[in-house]
């Protein structure tokens, strides 16, 4: 019996420690996380350890039935049936403690297995996109250098996905403008781009962020801070030197003309490790950002949020921003990326990323577009639209998405709705992390995003929600708000 009792407690445990690891297991799999091979070693080890215990148990219920046991004790069978719905409910209790007392697996993991949309893919791989290549390139404004007109990120809707050789790949098929920055997978993404550009750095044209990995610098940072980033930058992406380096995600005019920050481009550039300036914006204050990067003529390239139904005044923005030779970078084309989950012919669905791609490069003031990517699929999707024009079903199809979304994308981040907050949340980021969360399948990323916010949308519980009628797109903020946090939390 002592045995038994042994085998069976020895079984409990290891399932318990089993399914608790197992779950952590896949909530960092579904995160978007890489999986290293010793986590792939300790996850097998869990499972022979589970399959030993059974074995065990198994032998103990089969010594019950022994010819010399005790005759006063239950029958083998039902020794067998108690040891195995115990263990059940060892699993059960241990499962149990894992969700109630500790909401970040119940949230992270459990939510997140069953509940999260699938990470974006190319849903069609259609014979005639196998292999696209880039086929335009575009002069980068006043940096004279020619850039492929679809181009690479590694922004935070990749979720650390992106791997050294679909980087390598991408260069293998034409794209030569790669955009990075220290807190895209803190550090990962430059690491990784460092990698790929090895025995090919002449032919690329690299642009990165005064930044660190744990997010921004801010105005007033010292000349030195500044410099040392960019440094930690150089030393990530194996190279002497960056062709571009931005000032990061520029939300007010404070940080766009700290002369700390100007001061330390010029000795940096003076020395041979930049050679550009540019400024980075998609925040409500893009237009008195890029207004005054205009003015000021410090920047060569603006890198703005651009995609079809913007901010209406965007286009005379860009132009007037072309007339003085600024090279003009448009990022969040995919206007939320929610065209796998629509209610859509699958023509419409798989046509939209070209037609967005097709509508932001048929304004000539616009260089080239960045685009996220993370596997050879959408490569080919993506880069089937390069050289190509912008056709009347092109712009259907973004009518079509328009209609389709408009409850739902939080579509400029106006910032419109902000005066309405009493809570004085920021309802542009957090609906935008909810964003990479949903959309993009990059949940871990959008998580750490969310966490890092001075405030968070959990007071928008039993709030009376006066933000209610504050978008003019018509976009139901106090769900979504409600709805980001419950996703996001880690709490």
């Amino acid at each position: 019996m002592t045995s038994g009792r042994n085998a069976l407690a020895s079984w409990l445990l290891t399932i318990g420690f089993s399914a608790v690891y197992l779950s952590e297991f896949l909530g960092h799999r579904v995160e978007g996380q890489m999986v290293t091979s010793g986590e792939l070693g300790i996850a097998g080890l869990v499972l022979l350890s589970s399959g030993i215990s059974v074995v065990l148990t198994v032998r103990w219920a089969g010594r019950a039935s022994a010819p010399n046991q005790d005759p006063g004790s239950a029958s083998p069978r039902r020794r067998f049936l108690l040891a195995v719905f115990g263990a059940g409910g060892g699993l059960v209790a241990t499962l149990a403690a894992a969700i109630f007392p500790n909401r970040r697996w119940g949230s992270v993991t459990g939510n997140h297995i069953f509940l999260v949309r699938p990470p974006y893919k190319a849903d069609v791989a259609r014979d005639e996109w196998g292999g696209s290549k880039v086929t335009g390139y575009r002069r980068l404004g006043r940096t004279e250098a020619f850039v492929s007109d679809i181009s690479m990120g590694s922004g935070s809707s990749t979720g650390g996905r992106q791997t050294l050789e679909v980087a390598r790949e991408a260069i293998d098929r034409g794209i030569n403008y790669f955009d990075t920055a220290p807190d895209y997978s803190e550090a990962g993404s430059e690491n990784r781009l460092g990698e790929a550009m090895k025995g090919r750095r002449d032919k690329m044209f690299v642009a990165t962020k005064f930044c660190l990995p744990e997010g921004h610098l801010g105005p007033g940072s010292s000349v030195e801070a500044y410099m040392n980033a960019v440094e930690g930058s150089l030393e990530r992406l194996q190279t002497d030197w960056v062709d571009l380096i931005h000032v990061h995600s520029c939300n007010d005019l404070e940080r766009l003309l700290d002369e700390n920050v100007h001061e330390a481009f010029d000795r940096l550039k003076q020395q041979g490790k930049v050679r550009f300036l540019g400024v980075s914006t998609h925040t409500p204050n893009l237009e008195e950002v890029a207004n005054a990067a205009i003015e000021s003529d410090r920047f060569d390239v603006m890198m703005l949020a651009y995609h079809f139904g913007a901010w209406p005044s965007l286009s005379g923005i860009i132009d007037r921003a072309a007339a003085k030779d600024i090279g003009i970078v448009g990022m969040k084309v995919l206007r939320g990326s929610q065209h796998h989950f629509l209610d859509w012919s699958p023509d419409e669905r798989d046509s939209f990323t070209q037609a967005s791609f097709k509508w932001v490069l048929s304004n000539p003031s616009v260089s080239c577009l960045v685009i996220s990517l993370w596997e050879s699929g959408q490569l080919d999707e993506f880069l089937y639209a390069s050289g190509q024009g912008l056709r009347p079903q092109d712009v259907a199809v973004l009518e079509r998405y328009r209609q389709l979304t408009t409850e739902s994308d939080c579509r400029p981040h106006c910032g419109l709705c902000l005066d309405d907050c009493s809570e004085e949340l920021a309802i542009h980021d957090i609906l935008r992390h909810r964003m990479y969360f949903e959309n993009f399948g990059a949940q871990k990323e959008a998580m750490r995003l969310y966490a890092s916010l001075e405030k968070q949308a959990g007071v928008c519980i039993g709030c009376d929600a006066p933000c209610t009628n504050a978008c003019p797109s018509g976009v139901a903020i106090p769900e979504r708000m409600r709805g980001a946090h419950d996703l996001l939390s880690m709490s």
